[in-house]
């Protein structure tokens, strides 16, 4: 597909309008009553408890060809989340900083990320997920020559979607689980035979309603 520049920037310049407010990084709740991404999808105070940090790399490419974020699918050897689509990212190491530091040292050890190629622009809303994770979504332009090098132990592929695309609303789509005896909501999208689903389409849906 050609690269359309006015459009190319625009995105951009919605990008880091939207999360502006966002970094650096400010305080926030340990966790919301309602799931990111999700309005009127309540949580139990008791899922609430003692939920583990952790961070994922919202990476937006600024490719030739338009801006398009990165994307891994979990290596099906892995004992959680086997084959699942998600964000470079992982639990907080006690020497990490803080989310930001968590997200770029994840993003380096998954796919070689180079992050001193990474310009953090923000951060979405924390995303408690049913793993007992509480995961912040960090926000990042990445200059469109940085090389991804996927380590295989880990991940079994590397993929890439348009931003455009991740902002259209009429991409998404609402699907239920059975978890505990209730309906859960989630939201799903598919992309270039890919379906992105559950917590990772959860913090694009976010992303989409902070941008507005």
């Amino acid at each position: 597909m050609p690269n359309n520049p006015s459009h190319d920037r625009a995105l951009r310049e919605r990008l880091l309008a939207g999360l502006a407010a966002t970094h650096p990084e400010p305080p926030r709740p340990l966790a919301s009553r309602d799931l990111p991404g999700a309005a009127g999808t309540k949580l139990d105070e008791s899922f609430l408890r003692d939920l583990r940090p952790a961070a994922v790399l919202v990476a937006v490419m600024e490719r030739p060809h338009g801006l398009t974020v990165l994307f891994t699918r979990r290596s099906s050897r892995l004992r959680a989340h086997a084959g699942q689509v998600s964000f470079p990212g992982g639990r907080r190491e006690a020497a990490d900083e803080g989310p930001a530091a968590t997200a770029l040292r994840e993003s380096y050890e998954e796919v070689g990320m180079d992050t001193s190629r990474v310009r953090l622009v923000g951060y979405l809303d924390d995303y408690p997920t049913i793993t007992r994770f509480l995961v912040t979504p960090v926000v990042g332009l990445v200059s469109g020559d940085a090389v991804i090098t996927p380590d295989r132990v880990e991940v079994d592929e590397v993929f890439e979607v348009p931003l455009g695309f991740l902002l259209d609303a009429r991409n998404y789509q609402r699907r239920t689980v059975v978890r505990g005896g209730r309906q859960v909501p989630y939201w799903a999208l598919s992309h270039g035979g890919h379906v992105i689903w559950g917590a990772t389409a959860g913090m694009l849906r976010n992303l989409l309603d902070k941008l507005g």
